[in-house]
């Protein structure tokens, strides 16, 4: 895919982020320094788009060391805040590498019902064939039918070998033949889907600990990668997902979905300020190519208006 149809997507993606932005900005002008109330309505702004209370206050603190020598126009002000939102975001943009070994690299993905989980790990297994690995599915989410027979229809679609159980079977059982299946054949990545049940709390616990528990057995290294994958068209709800699954299943990166011209792609920047979490990459359609490791200085300057 050329760069340029990527830059185009991400520039969709972030089309109602960006405008609504520059509308909470506008009418924001000052000298070579803002003042207390310019700065108060900039981290209003920021708040108001998705950027979250964290950001937006460290933004405006930047903000108010600033000295605009041609004075504080809007051009100058997006470009600060771009500039800003970049050095948020350039720290936890962090492709996911398949670097285990012995093989497989396991990769449990999780996260609510409807959030683009079943989407996301065909992506994934897409983005790792066009580097040349070998990938497997798992469909570890046994207690929804539908989960099973969805990620077998993107197994085919994608063309890559699937491993699965009966529905209401015992998903560390589907683990376990997976990953025996996996070191077998030298696969390089097998990517695991897991129940996204977040009603009730314990019972997800203690379904992935007892995953966790297996794959240990086979691999101690295993799980290498636990990824939550969030819908950002649901703004701060995103953000008491990272919190839950955090202390649910140790989440050590993030990949965040639907980001299609919905107005709540700031949530990304909250994230990336709160929680400090790698963010593998983000989707921005419907498409298997749609999901790639993002550029943190584009997507800033996409948001702040600038690029």
């Amino acid at each position: 895919m050329s760069g340029d149809s990527w830059t185009d997507r991400i520039f969709g993606g972030f089309k109602k982020t960006s405008e609504r932005l520059s509308e909470n900005l506008s009418g924001i002008v000052g000298k070579t320094r803002l003042d207390e109330g310019q700065l108060d309505a900039l981290e209003d702004a920021l708040i108001l788009s998705d950027l979250g209370p964290r950001a937006a206050a460290r933004i405006r603190d930047k903000l108010s060391a600033e000295r605009f020598e041609r004075g504080a126009d809007e051009a100058a002000i997006k470009q600060a805040v771009a500039e800003e939102i970049a050095a948020i975001l350039r720290p936890v943009a962090k492709p996911i590498d398949v670097v285990a070994f012995p093989r497989p690299q396991v990769i449990l993905v999780i996260g609510v019902n409807g959030s683009g989980k079943t989407t996301t790990i065909a992506k994934l297994a897409h983005y790792f064939q066009e580097l040349d690995y070998g990938v497997m599915l798992a469909a570890g989410d046994t207690f929804r039918a539908a989960a099973i027979s969805q990620l077998a229809v993107w197994a085919d679609r994608v063309g890559v070998p699937i491993v699965t159980g009966p529905e209401g079977g015992d998903p560390s059982a589907v683990v376990f033949d997976a990953v025996k299946a996996a070191t077998d054949k030298g696969t390089d990545a097998l990517i695991v889907d897991t129940a996204g049940r977040l009603q009730n709390k314990r019972e997800l616990m203690d379904e992935l600990a007892k995953i966790r528990r297996v794959l240990g057995r086979l691999n101690p290294e295993a799980p290498h990668d636990v990824v939550l994958v969030l819908d950002a068209t649901n703004g701060q709800n995103a953000l008491q997902q990272i919190e839950i699954f955090k202390e649910v299943a140790g989440v050590t990166g993030l990949i965040m979905t639907k980001l299609d011209g919905t107005a709540r792609g700031g949530v990304l920047v909250a994230a990336a300020e709160q929680y400090g979490l790698p963010i593998h990459a983000i989707g921005v359609g419907e498409k298997l190519d749609d999901l790639r490791p993002f550029d943190p200085d584009l997507v800033a300057r996409v948001i702040a208006g600038v690029a």
